[in-house]
């Protein structure tokens, strides 16, 4: 459904109900960009849909048609390989036309594979490789409390990202600084690239990991809106701690044949597959493929 006004500057604050039907149309947004490209991460876009929507339709402050505003929220996604996902959620918040979801991952198109800061305006820092966008939250949530400015910080992570020292090293600098404007957001869905994450380099238990390096943690279901509202509103509260939310997710969330499948991390969907699943969300490849042809009004 079209959001009323998406282009306001500020938070949406979008009740759950309203998330949830911008959610359905970003996921719509991510099959068809990805079968028209030939190319993109399927089951990580899916899986994060719910949580990156609710960010930036409900809790970020951010002025999409001046992405570098001054008074902005800072966000930023640390696994971007699921850059299908951003860009759909930029889109439909307003950042740039929905016609250029089109030149997803064309060489003369804007809307790299990795997120680029030098070719897509609201990308705050280039990203792809894992590991690095929470120590970038905390340098944002460090020069925001020097400034003396209200900012929240938001970074979104895979959970084969928690495979790598440098996210620890974040978590560790993190809650030594008191940084409580920062809130990371993991999609626990539980598969990688190789397979079952626990099978590859295993995790749990991760709650405890992350509180024993002193941040506060809130375990959701990642695909309940209400849930992740509560949970982004109790992490703005929060004082003294860093927060981080444990959003457990299903890869491919949104079409069932695909859910919890680790092959479908880095599988593109074509055009058939797309329009069996998107015929699933009460649209066709086709009639997809025409709204997002549709010249910017």
């Amino acid at each position: 459904m079209p959001v009323p006004d998406c282009h306001q500057k500020g938070r949406l604050e979008l009740p759950a109900d309203e998330l949830r039907d911008v959610a359905k149309d970003v996921r719509r947004d991510i099959l068809t960009m990805i079968a028209n490209a030939g190319s993109g991460h399927t089951g990580g876009s899916l899986s994060a849909c719910d949580f990156l929507t609710a960010i930036l339709f409900h809790a970020a402050k951010i002025d999409p048609r001046n992405p570098k505003w001054n008074e902005r929220d800072y966000w930023n996604v640390s696994n971007a390989h699921i850059s299908p996902l951003i860009y759909s959620v930029m889109a439909e918040r307003g950042y740039f036309p929905l016609n250029e979801l089109l030149g997803f991952r064309q060489i003369k198109g804007n809307l790299q594979g990795h997120p680029s800061a030098h070719d897509t305006p609201g990308i705050e820092v280039s990203a792809g490789s894992l590991g690095q966008g929470l120590s970038v939250a905390i340098g944002v949530a460090l020069a925001s409390k020097m400034d003396k400015h209200p900012r929240r910080v938001f970074c979104c992570m895979g959970d084969g990202e928690q495979q790598e020292g440098s996210v620890w090293e974040a978590a560790m600098c993190a809650a030594h600084y008191h940084c409580d404007n920062i809130t990371a957001i993991i999609d626990y869905n539980r598969v990688q690239i190789d397979g079952p994450v626990e099978e590859v380099i295993g995790i749990d238990p991760l709650a405890d990991k992350w509180r024993a390096f002193n941040w506060h943690v809130l375990e959701i279901d990642g695909h309940d809106m209400e849930q992740i509202v509560d949970a982004l509103a109790e992490a703005d509260r929060l004082t003294e701690r860093p927060t981080v939310i444990l959003a457990n997710t299903l890869m491919g969330k949104g079409w069932k044949e695909i859910e919890d499948d680790y092959r479908w991390h880095g599988r593109p969907v074509n055009p058939d597959e797309a329009n069996t699943a998107l015929q699933l969300m009460g649209t066709s490849y086709d009639e997809w493929l025409g709204r997002l042809k549709k010249p910017s009004s």
